[in-house]
């Protein structure tokens, strides 16, 4: 989608090849229609029917006004999270985006610099009626907190299993995982703080001394480019509680990681902390 997108973009820009698609009988209402159709039946068919649908491709809000146009009943969330970390997981997790250079943590920096002033110049444009930012860091300390405020913005009643995520891995109507999404090790876990800091020492030396100028962005959302490791806040007791068990644990949430990317779409969840830590199937 985010490519399509900018497809359109391109061809906008250009006034030579907005004129040739014009003299095609390719107006601007042909192709906005041709694109909203492409995007819903994408979005509508890719999982189950449901009354509400979702696109999680960061990428696509910087297309966020134009998509307003398509979708006017949409609504906008703008994950923020500390571009560090972001990249430090782009790289270690060998994420193709196109125009990253994953050998190169300065560039990605610079790139993830960019894309991110894109997407908060859309989520401005778009107002606070439209766009909500969540910062990954104050969702993943505050879950409680936060997902009522995500919930409200989308109109949503509240429901305690959005704190249990986990519980609904790969379940009839619960949370599909991908065998190859990047990230699946994690989702399967409650909501835990092993993330956060993983960039730390990570990242050559003389990128962390040029930081505030290679990622002036940081500073902008409030992330200290000079803290190492940053103070991201207090996390709630349960969050806490979540983070020792799986590090009192871990071989055993090593071993249900693997079963999950096995088996797909079966179910293989443990029970909970206060039963058995086995997992059943």
């Amino acid at each position: 989608m985010p490519r399509l997108l900018q497809m359109r973009s391109h061809w906008m820009k250009s006034q030579k090849e907005s004129l040739r698609l014009e003299e095609a009988g390719l107006t601007g209402d042909v192709l906005d229609s041709a694109i909203s159709s492409f995007i819903l039946e994408v979005v509508a068919r890719h999982a189950e029917p449901a009354n509400r649908l979702c696109n999680k491709d960061p990428f696509t809000l910087k297309s966020g006004v134009y998509l307003n146009q398509l979708f006017p009943n949409g609504k906008f969330l703008f994950m923020v999270r500390d571009g560090r970390a972001t990249v430090h997981s782009i790289i270690t997790r060998k994420v193709t985006i196109t125009g990253f250079d994953l050998k190169s943590f300065k560039q990605c920096l610079q790139k993830w610099n960019a894309a991110i002033s894109a997407m908060n110049d859309q989520c401005t444009e778009l107002g606070p009626e439209k766009c909500l930012p969540v910062y990954y860091e104050q969702l993943v300390l505050h879950p409680e907190e936060w997902m009522r405020k995500i919930l409200k913005f989308l109109d949503l009643p509240w429901n305690d299993n959005v704190l249990r995520h986990h519980e609904q891995i790969n379940k009839k109507g619960g949370v599909s995982l991908s065998k190859v999404e990047r990230s699946s090790d994690q989702v399967i876990k409650p909501v835990n703080l092993e993330a956060l800091s993983k960039w730390v020492g990570k990242i050559p030396e003389d990128v962390v001394a040029e930081m505030a100028e290679i990622a002036p962005m940081l500073s902008h959302f409030g992330y200290n480019p000079n803290e190492n490791p940053p103070n991201y806040g207090k996390p709630d007791q349960f969050v806490l509680d979540n983070t020792n068990d799986i590090k009192a644990h871990d071989s055993e949430w090593e071993e249900i990681a693997e079963k999950v990317k096995k088996l797909g779409k079966k179910d293989t969840m443990p029970r909970g902390k206060d039963e058995s830590k086995d997992f059943e199937q």
